[in-house]
């Protein structure tokens, strides 16, 4: 299977130093206003996904549910993540541009 464009964005901006992940990160990062998106795993627990929803909502951040938690993890060269936040804009857009187009190709 080939790997995704998004996740390929996902690990440039990990390695560009663009990405942070992690709950505590995560949040850190929407609070001090420095996400330009936040990624939880499709598989995270109920109340993560409520958590950042609520929080993405309050501070303006776009907030998107994507694969799982090991995918996302392996994205980033790490072990399982629930919750990510890009801090770059362009790599954002990207990121957003392309689950879309996932999102519109039938498999």
């Amino acid at each position: 299977m080939r790997q995704s464009k998004a996740l390929s964005l996902i690990s440039l901006a990990t390695k560009a130093g663009k990405s942070a992940s992690g709950e505590f990160c995560t949040e850190k990062e929407v609070k001090s206003g420095k996400a330009s998106l936040v990624i939880i795993a499709d598989d995270a627990s109920d109340n993560t996904k409520k958590k950042f929803k609520n929080m993405c909502d309050f501070y303006h951040v776009p907030i998107c549910f994507y694969k799982d938690k090991d995918t996302l993890g392996h994205a980033m060269g790490k072990q399982f993540r629930a919750s990510l936040a890009i801090l770059d804009q362009g790599f954002a857009k990207g990121i957003r541009e392309s689950m879309d187009a996932e999102d519109n190709t039938v498999a």
